[in-house]
C-alpha cells in the first residue's frame, strides 16, 4: 500500500516534468553520476519535485506528535538568558508552516529544516534524506586569529594543504573556470558580502549553524577547526564554507592578500559535493533518496517481522549526540599539522593520546564518545597506564568538536579519572510523562517488555536507576506518580527522577584518581563545540572537581559558553516509533503515523538536571568563560577551591595545530 502511494506521488512529480526523464528536461538526469555539481544544477534537481499536500500533512503530523516527547518544548516559549535567541512558539511554528504555500517539496522540507535547526538544539531536528544529499563547499574557509595583538578574520593559512584533500575533481573544476583559490591563503578578510566579517559570521551563526543554544559557540562553528572524524584527524570546513544546501552560488570577500597591502574584491564560487545514493534520473533519485524504505520507520519487536532486529538487540545503549552533516564529506587534517609526538597505547579509536615533549604532560584528545563502546574503555585504560609509566604529572583532555555519543562512556571517563570511590558521576535525569509515554510504560509492564528491546522498560539498566543507584525493577512504573513542572507559565508532567546506572564497565576502574584533580594541573582545551555527552562530561568535571577549562576562539569581546548543547538522551524517529509499535500503541490517536518519505525527526528525549541547581536542566545553566585569567571560587565537599575559566584567541600557530595548542595550554 505504501509503495503504491509513493509511486502515485512520483508519477505526479514526473508529470510536472512533462512526463519524461530525458536529460534535456530532467534536471536530475543532467547531473547523474557526478560527485561535484554546480550549485544551481543541484538545486534545480532538488526543486524539480512539486509540493504535495499529502506529504506535508504526513511529515507535520509526525513532527507534531514527536514533539510531545520533547523535553525542552516549554523552555522555548521564553528561553532564559543568555539563550534568548532561541525563543519561539513551537506549535505556532508548525501551524505557520502548515498554512504557508510552497512551490516545491524542497521548499516545504527546507522550511521544516530551518524551523527545527533554529531551535539550536542539535538533538532535535528534521533531517530529510531527499534534500540532504548535497553539501556546498567553498575553497576559502575562514578562521579568527590574533595577529600582532589584534583579532581578525582570515582565509585559512593552510588552504593550499587542505583543498587538494577534497579531491582532484574539486580542484579541477576551479582550474577549468580559471579561478585561483591558492592565492587566497592567509588573506585578511575586511568584508563578507559587504558586511563586517564578524557581522556576517553572526548572520551565519544565527541562521544556519544550529546545534548549540549559545550564540558564541555557534560563532566558533562558523570557522574552520580541527577534529576527529570517525577515528582520524580531520579539518572541518566550518559553517560558512561548508553549507548544508546547494542554494548559494558564490560568496564575495573584500580582503588583503597575505603578500599584499592593497584590498581587493574576490567572488569565490561554491561547488556542491554529492553524498546521496546513486541515481540516473528524477525517478531513481526519488526512489533511492526520497521514498520511505525498510529502515525509515520503527518495527514491532514482538511481532514476527521484528524478530531479526529483536535478536540483534542485546542491550539498549543511551546516546546523546548531535548531527554534523560535514562528517559525511570529511577530509583529513593536512600532514604538517598532525601531532609529531608519538601516540601512546590506546590511540587507534576516537581517543588520541600523547605525551608532549616536556615529558610531564599527557594529552587525551577525546574526539567523540561514539565508536566502539568497549574499545573506548580499553583505550582509556591503556592511555592512563602509559601516562603513569611515563611519570606524567599534568593532563590535558581536549574536547574540541566532540559531538557526544554514548551517555555511559561520558560517565565512564569521569569515573575513571575520578576513581570508583568518588561515587555517581552523572546527573539526575527524567523523561517527559506525556499521555502516550505513560501508556507506553504501562504497556511495557503489562507485556513484560524488558531493557533488551526498550528504552522505556523500567529495568533498562543502561537508562534508569533510583537515585540511590539501585536498578529499577521490571514492574516499576516511574511515571506513577508523575512530577508536575511549571515552565514559562505552562504545566507539564515529568517522570520521576532517576540516575543512569552504567556499571559494570568492561574494564576495572581505579579506586582513586590516577591524577590529582584538585591540585595537579588538569585542563580541558575546548572550542565550545562540545555537545550532548561531551557537555555532560565537561560540566560534571567542572562542577564537581573544579577542573580548569581553557576556551579558544570565538568573537572578540563576546562571552562564550565552554559547553555546547547538553541533552541527556536522543531518540531517532525509528527509535520512538519502535517503542510505540512494540507497546502495541500504533493505532492510538496520539501516536504519529509512519513516515511516507525517507527522513528522521530526532528529539531530545531525556533531561539532565544541573548538579548545582536541580530545578534547571544543565542545557539552560549558563557557564561562560568570561575572560582570560578570570577566576571564581566554588565550594566542594566543604572546602574552597579555585576554578579558572580562561578564554584565548587562536593564532597561526595554534588554530589548526593540535600539538601547538596543547603545548601553549
Amino acid at each position: 500500500m505504501l509503495w503504491t502511494f509513493l509511486t502515485l506521488i512520483l508519477g505526479l512529480a514526473l508529470a510536472a516534468h512533462g512526463g519524461t526523464t530525458e536529460a534535456t528536461s530532467d534536471p536530475c538526469a543532467g547531473i547523474a553520476g557526478q560527485s561535484f555539481v554546480v550549485p544551481g544544477d543541484a538545486l534545480a534537481c532538488l526543486k524539480s519535485f512539486p509540493f504535495n499536500e499529502t506529504l506535508r500533512q504526513n511529515v507535520l503530523t509526525v513532527i507534531s506528535r514527536v514533539f510531545d516527547f520533547y523535553t525542552f518544548e516549554d523552555y522555548y516559549l521564553n528561553s532564559p538568558p543568555p539563550f534568548q535567541e532561541s525563543t519561539t512558539n513551537i506549535r505556532a511554528d508548525i501551524a505557520r508552516i502548515n498554512s504557508t504555500s510552497y512551490a516545491t517539496d524542497y521548499d516545504f522540507n527546507r522550511a521544516v529544516y530551518d524551523f527545527t535547526n533554529q531551535l539550536n538544539d542539535g538533538h532535535t531536528r528534521w533531517l530529510t534524506d531527499c534534500y540532504g544529499t548535497f553539501e556546498n563547499l567553498l575553497p576559502a574557509p575562514i578562521v579568527t586569529l590574533q595577529e600582532n595583538g589584534a583579532e581578525g578574520v582570515y582565509i585559512i593559512p593552510d588552504l593550499a594543504q587542505l583543498i587538494p584533500l577534497v579531491g582532484t575533481e574539486f580542484t579541477d573544476y576551479y582550474a577549468s573556470i580559471g579561478f585561483n583559490w591558492e592565492r587566497l591563503a592567509g588573506a585578511r578578510v575586511l568584508q563578507i558580502e559587504g558586511q563586517d566579517p564578524y557581522a556576517y559570521v553572526d548572520y551565519i551563526a544565527d541562521t544556519a549553524s544550529g546545534n548549540y543554544l549559545d550564540h558564541g559557540v555557534r560563532v566558533n562553528s562558523v570557522f574552520s577547526s580541527y577534529r576527529i572524524a570517525d577515528t582520524s584527524f580531520s579539518q572541518r570546513f566550518g559553517d560558512l564554507a561548508g553549507t548544508s544546501f546547494p542554494d548559494q552560488e558564490s560568496l564575495t570577500f573584500n580582503l588583503i592578500l597575505a603578500n599584499s597591502t592593497l584590498p581587493e574584491t574576490v567572488t569565490v564560487p561554491f561547488l556542491a559535493i554529492y553524498a546521496g545514493n546513486n541515481f540516473t534520473d528524477s525517478a531513481s533519485y526519488w526512489g533511492n533518496n526520497c521514498a520511505a524504505n525498510n529502515a525509515t520507520n520503527g518495527v514491532d519487536l514482538l511481532a514476527s517481522s521484528g524478530l531479526k532486529e529483536r535478536e540483534e538487540r542485546t542491550r539498549r545503549l543511551a546516546r546523546a549526540v548531535i548531527v554534523d552533516k560535514s562528517q559525511t564529506s570529511a577530509v583529513g587534517l593536512p600532514d604538517p599539522y598532525l601531532p609529531t609526538a608519538p601516540p601512546v597505547n590506546g590511540s587507534t579509536g576516537v581517543i588520541k593520546s600523547f605525551v608532549l615533549p616536556d615529558n610531564k604532560t599527557g594529552v587525551m584528545f577525546v574526539g567523540s564518545f561514539e565508536g566502539d563502546y568497549v574499545q573506548f574503555q580499553t583505550d582509556t585504560q591503556a592511555a592512563v597506564a602509559a601516562f603513569q609509566a611515563a611519570n606524567v604529572t599534568r593532563l590535558l583532555v581536549d574536547l574540541t568538536n566532540n559531538g557526544g555519543g554514548y551517555v555511559c562512556l561520558g560517565e565512564f571517563l569521569h569515573s575513571y579519572l575520578a576513581g570508583s570511590n568518588f561515587g555517581y558521576t552523572g546527573f539526575q535525569s527524567s523523561s517527559r510523562a506525556n499521555p502516550l509515554a505513560v501508556k507506553i510504560v504501562q504497556a511495557d509492564i503489562a507485556k513484560g517488555i524488558t531493557a533488551n528491546i526498550s528504552y522505556y522498560a523500567p529495568d533498562n539498566c543502561k537508562s534508569r536507576a533510583f537515585l540511590n543507584d539501585t536498578e529499577m525493577p521490571e514492574g516499576y512504573d516511574y511515571n506513577d506518580p508523575s512530577v508536575s513542572l511549571f515552565i514559562n507559565g505552562q504545566q507539564d508532567a515529568d517522570s520521576q527522577r532517576f540516575h543512569d546506572l552504567c556499571t559494570p564497565y568492561n574494564v576495572d576502574l581505579p579506586e582513586n584518581p590516577p591524577f590529582d584533580l584538585r591540585y595537579a594541573p588538569f585542563l580541558h582545551p575546548v572550542n565550545g563545540n562540545c555537545a550532548s555527552t561531551c557537555s555532560m562530561f565537561s560540566t560534571s568535571m567542572f562542577e564537581r572537581h573544579g577542573t580548569k577549562i581553557a576556551v579558544f576562539g570565538g568573537k572578540p569581546g563576546e562571552i562564550m559558553e565552554y559547553k555546547g548543547m547538553a541533552g541527556n538522551q536522543v531518540l531517532e524517529w525509528s527509535d520512538i516509533d519502535t517503542e510505540i509499535k512494540t507497546a502495541g500503541l500504533k493505532n492510538d490517536p496520539l501516536a504519529p503515523p509512519d513516515l511516507l518519505v525517507s527522513g528522521d525527526f530526532r528529539h531530545n528525549w531525556r533531561t539532565a538536571w544541573s548538579y548545582f541547581d536541580e530545578s534547571r536542566p544543565i542545557a539552560y545553566v549558563s557557564e561562560p568563560a568570561p575572560c582570560k585569567l578570570c577566576s571564581a571560587r566554588a565550594e566542594l565537599d566543604g572546602s574552597l577551591i579555585t576554578i579558572a575559566l580562561d578564554r584565548y584567541p587562536y593564532t597561526k600557530d595554534t588554530y589548526m595545530n593540535p600539538q601547538n595548542l596543547w603545548t601553549f595550554a
